[in-house]
């Protein structure tokens, strides 16, 4: 008698976790580069922490619009065209002269991150066998602790010694690179039916969702203020040749020391 054997697929699993770490990279990347653009492109520091701001507008607009809107439509084309937004948003963040454009283009980068969060743990369950489930969502998602982790801390470093252009556009072919492993390795399927579901006034009123909502928007709040400016923070504090440091899991001890 054979016994069959299910795996999990861990290589599409893995770029699933890759599309994740390129969306916060691309994201939150800024944050240890704003005195070297906003030098650049002639703006207050200030001015372009706005870069993460107007990003997460994009995915806030977009988010449940689009996941709404293409709830039908089979799964990796729609992930390849998060993929290729990421793509366009870097490419053009890191050619352009003009700030207005820098920011139309992160406004992009952010819709695509939208609609790629709505895709990625829904995707990573529908590929792995049932009883496999949250090991497989737990390999999706990792993409996101190694890129605020180890992504920031090693694009600051490449930004700080060759400028945070080449940075972004190694992002942009990183992407490039992402839809290629994406078409090889991750499976397509198809949309889900459409079904009566509850509106979000309803989920709003379910009973915990609210305070819960409340502290998520809180937290996240707060650390991206502290985390957006962390740059000019340091750099006030006589620290400017430690920010690629700083955001390393082991740097907060030498932030508060020096401080």
């Amino acid at each position: 008698m054979t016994c069959r054997v299910e795996r999990l697929p861990v290589a599409g699993l893995t770029a699933l976790a890759v599309a994740g770490f390129v969306t916060i990279l691309t994201e939150a990347l800024p944050a240890g580069l704003l005195p070297q653009i906003g030098g650049s492109l002639g703006v207050s520091e200030a001015m372009a922490g706005q870069w993460i701001s107007i990003y997460a507008l994009g995915s806030l607009l977009a988010a449940i619009p689009l996941t709404a809107a293409t709830r039908s439509w089979r799964r990796r084309p729609l992930l390849l065209s998060a993929i290729v937004g990421f793509a366009i948003a870097n490419l053009v963040t890191a050619l352009t002269a003009s700030f207005i454009v820098a920011m139309a283009a992160r406004f992009v980068g952010g819709v695509s991150a939208g609609l790629l969060w709505a895709l990625l743990a829904g995707y990573a369950v529908r590929m792995a066998p049932s009883h496999l489930a949250g090991r497989a969502m737990a390999i999706a998602m990792a993409g996101t602790p190694l890129a605020l982790s180890i992504g920031i801390p090693a694009g600051t470093f490449i930004g700080n010694l060759a400028g945070w252009r080449l940075t972004f556009g190694l992002l942009s072919v990183s992407a490039l690179l992402l839809a290629g492993w994406i078409v090889a390795k991750v499976p397509d399927f198809a949309g889900e039916p459409e079904t009566q579901r509850p509106s979000l006034a309803q989920v709003f009123a379910v009973p915990g969702v609210r305070p819960v909502l409340a502290a998520t928007l809180c937290y996240v709040l707060a650390h991206n203020l502290l985390y957006t400016y962390i740059a000019p923070l340091l750099t006030g504090h006589g620290m400017a040749d430690r920010i690629d440091m700083s955001f390393w899991p082991s740097g907060a001890p030498h932030l508060s020391v020096s401080a």
